[in-house]
């Protein structure tokens, strides 16, 4: 996880180790600084430093965060797997870091997305010959985003898609029990979040950025399921009944706004 932190007066910054970058190496204090921002995204990270230090009147840094770092993840390919140089609970922060990074096995051709990480997080497996390796099966991740006979209408294929939707919702559910959110948390602090991520929407739509589009729409998705949980339902019966609502509609468009009859 990247934090973007602040101390006041004289600088904002990006670490993943608030404790060893600011105190240890600068010598402030948890008290003496503020975190501003968290993300796992470095693209997202990256572009949020230089505008919060704009925003806050400090010199912008010439070279974005993600530029800092050379890409070291050498992928192994074989005919089967494919191994990363890192142990699963490393690996994570190293897939975010190398986004956009291409190999190639004997049958098949990668580029590493943001959308398969979670794929390739829930599917890695340590190395039995080293503990501090990683590896995926090629065919399965093959299948899971590139083989475009499952999905002809898209660049890669959608995992929903392969599950089948309600899958889906019950992966969400489940990955948020198992966090304690419906132990824990509310319907209010939800619909706080789902307001943060529509504002991530708005942005997204704003700057055309069709990626963080397609992100804040699938994170607002998660947000209305868990909500729902809260709220005794299951996210399919509002959608089934707000369809029921609609099937019948009649109206028109206006100005780019479809106008039911009255």
């Amino acid at each position: 996880m990247y934090n973007i932190y602040h101390i006041p007066g004289k600088k904002i910054g990006v670490t993943r180790n608030l404790n060893k970058r600011v105190t240890e190496q600068q010598g402030y204090a948890p008290g003496e600084y503020e975190v501003l921002f968290t993300s796992d995204d470095i693209n997202l990270i990256s572009n949020k430093e230089i505008e919060l230090q704009q925003s806050y009147g400090y010199r912008k840094d010439r070279t974005l965060y993600k530029n800092l770092f050379k890409s070291n993840m050498r992928i192994n390919p074989t005919e089967q797997t494919s191994t990363f140089p890192v142990p699963i609970n490393k690996l994570k922060g190293n897939l975010m870091d190398n986004i956009g990074l291409e190999w190639e096995t004997p049958d098949y051709k990668f580029k590493l997305e943001k959308e398969h990480i979670p794929w390739i997080m829930q599917n890695a497996r340590t190395s039995m010959f080293n503990d501090d390796r990683s590896y995926i099966y090629n065919k399965a991740f093959y299948e899971a985003f590139f083989n475009l006979k499952h999905n002809p209408d898209t660049k890669y294929p959608t995992s929903s898609k392969a599950l089948g939707i309600s899958d889906r919702f019950e992966q969400i559910r489940q990955w948020a029990e198992d966090r304690g959110i419906y132990a824990e948390g509310n319907s209010h602090t939800q619909y706080v979040k789902l307001m943060e991520e529509a504002g991530e929407l708005a942005k997204a739509l704003l700057n055309k950025d069709v990626y963080e589009i397609k992100d804040a729409i699938g994170d607002m998705v998660v947000v209305l399921t868990n909500l729902a949980v809260l709220e005794g339902m299951q996210i399919e019966n509002c959608i089934d009944s707000a369809y029921n609502e609609i099937a019948n509609r009649k109206g028109k468009m206006i100005n780019g706004t479809f106008v039911k009859s009255a």
